[in-house]
């Protein structure tokens, strides 16, 4: 009875099973009959916002040709060269504190020494930091920010972001230029003897002074490109992964409102001091076939030539 009932439930279990690898293989034979599906489309561009980000890039354009542009060119014809780089000098020592903090939050030990070591010697020996001394002994200046140091340790930049009138960013770059603002000791300073209007004009000169040296390059690119919005989005994420590796940005900036780079100034014409924007495309050159002149056949067609038009009457 029991060897019966056994043998039933062993039969019953090879039963199933065979069923179940039955419906397993004809599942498999009738997915294989369908087409596969199409993959989804993939943004890789890193750009969900693209039209919002389009339509505040047109914003920026207009405020870049009807004010930065312009005062960007006034600047650079009321000031001689020599002003303009202490200027720019000047600026660069005030961001000493947050580039020295960014860099010891790195553990860039060396970065964090050439940075003391700027400061030291701008600041004193170069009267305030107007004149770049240490420049001069061979030690580079080099940015850094908290969103730079906010990469090293690993957190991603986030969807690319254009800002209105800052330009090009991500929500990590954004944090960290917040932060350091509020960390910065000359803004600490404005804020506590009630000056914050030192601390815009700062940024505004800042701005005005690093649009200044970037007229000619971004101009060159907006008459190139034929996506001037991919382009600039392309430079800024090449630039900001040189800064991120600490390797000399030679990239054009197109955020000139969030922070000097280390580009030398572009050398000026001669007697320019005033840079324009891309002219319209001029009209299609139009060609016209000419009938060839009759060439000299013989040195004495050259001669005959040349006696006829000798013995032409002079008036």
């Amino acid at each position: 009875m029991h060897c019966r009932h056994r043998a039933n439930i062993a039969s019953g279990v090879v039963f199933a099973a065979a069923l179940g690898i039955s419906a397993m293989l004809g599942v498999r034979h009738a997915a294989a009959q369908q087409p596969a599906p199409a993959p989804a489309a993939i943004d890789d561009n890193g750009d969900p916002w693209e039209n919002t980000n389009r339509a505040i890039f047109e914003f920026n354009q207009g405020v870049d040709r009807t004010v930065l542009v312009p005062v960007a060119n006034v600047y650079r014809a009321a000031l001689p060269t020599q002003i303009r780089d202490m200027i720019h000098d000047f600026l660069q020592n005030l961001n000493s504190p947050i580039i020295f903090a960014n860099d010891v939050l790195q553990g860039q030990a060396g970065l964090a020494g050439e940075t003391l070591g700027r400061a030291v010697l701008n600041t004193t020996i170069g009267f305030g930091g107007i004149f770049d001394v240490a420049g001069k002994f061979g030690v580079p200046f080099h940015t850094n920010d908290l969103g730079i140091t906010l990469a090293t340790w690993g957190v991603g930049s986030g969807p690319y972001m254009m800002l209105p009138v800052l330009g090009p960013s991500n929500p990590r770059d954004l944090f960290g230029d917040v932060a350091d603002s509020f960390g910065d000791p000359g803004n600490i300073v404005a804020s506590q003897h009630h000056r914050v209007w030192a601390s815009v004009t700062r940024g505004v000169v800042s701005g005005i002074d690093e649009r200044s040296r970037n007229i000619e390059s971004l101009a060159e690119i907006e008459r190139t490109s034929l996506d001037y919005y991919a382009t600039i989005r392309s430079l800024a994420r090449q630039r900001r992964a040189a800064q991120i590796r600490h390797q000399k940005e030679d990239v054009p900036n197109a955020a000139p409102l969030q922070g000097a780079s280390a580009l030398p100034p572009p050398a000026p014409m001669p007697g320019e001091s005033v840079a324009v924007l891309p002219a319209k495309s001029a009209p299609a050159m139009s060609y016209q076939m000419v009938a060839p002149a009759p060439m000299v056949n013989s040195l004495a067609d050259l001669q005959k030539s040349s006696m006829t038009t000798s013995a032409a009457p002079r008036r």
